[in-house]
């Protein structure tokens, strides 16, 4: 069997690859095994920041962060496999450091900061796990072998910072490097999150993007199965932070899961399922620190349980924009030049909602989003003529109910919307597609939390 496993952050920091070499060690020689490693946890964000440094001159702060960088990644090494191995990975970690180092005096140079040179910069803490990584487990036994996504095969579009993976080429190229690696009997650790356009130059994947990773190798080398391991046992019926009694899920089809990841459960990258889908190779969630723990499979079978809801998700830092008209009413392509003036400014509208008269278009967007988009629509439709208003409500937040069941099934908009009422909260805008299987609604940010509980409880999603 060829298994691909992704282990996240969280799972590679400490003494984390001894977790993943006795979890990988059980399933050799018997198995095939490429792993997925993202960067240890925090990197990236501090790797986007000293970009942004660079950029504007910061040059003492270069040479402290990759001092600071390097050592993270040496106490992994003293951590896991004593201190004997230091010289030899500090060799390693050294040049990784010079190439990077390369990069973020350019930056300095030229005082400018591209897309393209923030993908390279930001896609380094991969780099790192991926290297420092195999250096590791091959010295606790493994016949480790690390790559960035890039010498891995891993080939994608040009969209900086949130690249799509060309799955033709990538099978391509991938088959080419790894399968003689898996036929040796050798396991490539691949760093997460990082690509590389035809033209070999770097990408990455969007935050979270390890998950992308992964399931595109398992679509690319015809993978039996894809076991995403984090700190957490599988995906649950809600975040255990907000809900005490929030329970794994045990199996979810691709579309229940593919409608939470982009709802945000934090367990999936939202593109994630798009490899495997087509392939129906099923997708474990699984976690590193309870291996033997309840966990959560993704599969093609869309079965409704007894459940009708399967989870309840939260997107939190929300505004709501809503445009007003008496011109809007009757007049065709109003509702696709406000879409493309909002689209304009850079902003993902989550949800989007119109009432019956048409004279008035709601939308949620994220809080980052809202300054920005209110005066694209002020400046290009309002001072027109072709909109009255503009108003802003922000400090939402928007909760999704998520199960197939849901589909068909009369009532479950009325017990949704009675649960929060009878918890005293407005919903202010609601949401949902024609496939039944995603609810949305938006409420103030206060709110938010007591509305999950709500719903959750409602559902009894806390019983087995």
């Amino acid at each position: 069997m060829r298994i691909i496993m992704k282990f996240g952050g969280t799972s590679v920091r400490g003494d984390g690859f001894r977790r993943v070499h006795d979890i990988v060690s059980r399933y050799l020689p018997e198995n095939q095994v490429v792993i997925v490693v993202s960067a240890i946890k925090g990197a990236t964000d501090e790797l986007i920041d000293i970009a942004h440094r660079a950029r504007r001159g910061d040059e003492k702060e270069i040479s402290d962060f990759l001092d600071r960088l390097v050592d993270s990644y040496m106490e992994l090494v003293e951590v896991n496999v004593g201190r004997e191995h230091l010289n030899e990975a500090y060799s390693l970690a050294s040049k990784l450091r010079r190439d990077l180092e390369r990069v973020l005096y350019g930056i300095m140079y030229l005082g400018e900061l591209t897309p393209r040179s923030l993908d390279y910069v930001s896609g380094y803490g991969e780099t790192f796990s991926a290297k420092i990584g195999a250096f590791i487990l091959g010295k606790l036994g493994l016949e480790a072998v690390g790559l960035t996504g890039k010498e891995a095969g891993i080939v994608t579009d040009d969209n900086f910072g949130d690249a799509r993976v060309l799955l033709n080429a990538t099978r391509y190229s991938a088959r080419h490097v790894l399968e003689p690696l898996l036929e040796s009997g050798k396991v490539p650790v691949v760093g997460g999150f990082t690509g590389a356009t035809q033209d070999g130059i770097m990408t990455t994947l969007g935050r979270g993007g390890s998950d992308y990773t992964a399931t595109a190798l398992g679509a690319a080398l015809d993978s039996d199965q894809v076991w995403l391991w984090s700190d957490v046992d599988g995906i649950m019926t809600a975040d255990p932070r907000i809900v005490p009694d929030a329970r794994t899920i045990p199996e979810l089809s691709y579309r229940e899961a593919a409608e939470l990841a982009v709802v945000g459960a934090k367990a999936l990258h939202p593109r994630a399922l798009e490899p495997v889908w087509d392939a129906s190779i099923p997708v474990y969630v699984r976690n590193t620190f309870n291996p033997n723990g309840p966990y959560t499979v993704i599969h093609g079978k869309e079965e409704v349980d007894k459940k009708v809801v399967k989870a309840v998700s939260l997107i939190r830092d929300a505004g709501v924009i809503t445009v007003y008209g008496p011109s809007m009413v009757g007049a065709p392509g109003t509702a696709a030049k406000v879409l493309e003036v909002v689209g304009s400014t850079g902003a993902n509208v989550m949800m989007i909602a119109q009432s019956a008269s048409e004279s008035n278009i709601s939308m949620a967007v994220r809080k980052g989003s809202v300054d920005k988009v209110y005066s694209a629509l002020e400046r290009e439709l309002v001072s027109k003529g072709v909109l009255r208003s503009v108003e802003v409500e922000d400090d939402m937040s928007i909760v999704a109910v998520v199960g197939a069941g849901m589909k068909g099934t009369p009532g479950v908009s009325a017990k949704i919307f009675s649960a929060v009422a009878e918890r005293g909260i407005n919903v202010i805008m609601v949401a949902q597609g024609g496939s039944e299987m995603n609810i949305s609604f938006v409420v103030k940010g206060e709110d938010a939390e007591e509305a999950v509980r709500a719903v959750h409880d409602s559902f009894k999603l806390g019983e087995a």
